[in-house]
């Protein structure tokens, strides 16, 4: 792979966001990653990822729609979706990403207590965030982290989210580093 400058991180909203979301996302993926990011949208409509049974949208599906989408200069994707996603063992996810894969995406729906992706502020913000490095992580072949402060820890709540660092730890700045070295060849 080319050095890094050329090639970016492209986060992906999927309908109407704040515009004033995408500074802050950006450079906090910009901090942890190094890449420069590009906001730009890949997907127009979800609706093929709907379960109407449970209302919610299955994640996989979109990411690996994501994944096929991307230019080649978008060494990651990050989706953010203002809709509730599944995977089907769980009731609902925040995110989801294909480890060591391409493809990310983040709802906001849980992490902002509704629907409403215009509002995001606060602690929505920092959830957020957090939620786009964690799975954006994954990208990097990073797993979960028993470090309750790491942001590659696993979260079952808003308040678990709410607790956690903006930061790795360092052991997973380690194992991202040697991740960045190796996409770097």
């Amino acid at each position: 792979m080319s050095p890094e400058s050329e090639y970016n991180i492209l986060i992906a909203p999927v309908g109407e966001f704040d515009p004033a979301l995408f500074a802050p996302v950006s450079r906090e993926i910009q901090r942890i990653f190094g890449y420069p990011t590009q906001v730009r949208p890949l997907l127009e409509d979800l609706t093929f990822a709907l379960d109407p049974n449970r209302d919610q949208y299955h994640s996989t599906p979109i990411l690996e729609k994501l994944a096929r989408e991307a230019p080649p200069s978008a060494v990651k994707v990050l989706a953010l979706v203002p809709v509730d996603l599944f995977i089907p063992i769980l009731t609902h996810v925040y995110g989801e990403a294909q480890l060591g894969g391409k493809a990310s995406i983040v709802s906001t729906y849980r992490l902002n207590d509704g629907p409403s992706a215009m509002n995001i502020q606060g602690n929505c913000l920092g959830r957020v965030i957090k939620e786009a490095i964690h799975e954006l992580g994954h990208t990097f072949n990073l797993r979960h982290c028993q470090d309750h402060t790491c942001i590659m820890h696993y979260c079952r709540s808003e308040a678990d989210v709410d607790r956690k660092s903006d930061q790795l730890c360092r052991y997973c700045k380690v194992f991202l580093d040697d991740e960045r070295k190796r996409l770097a060849l």
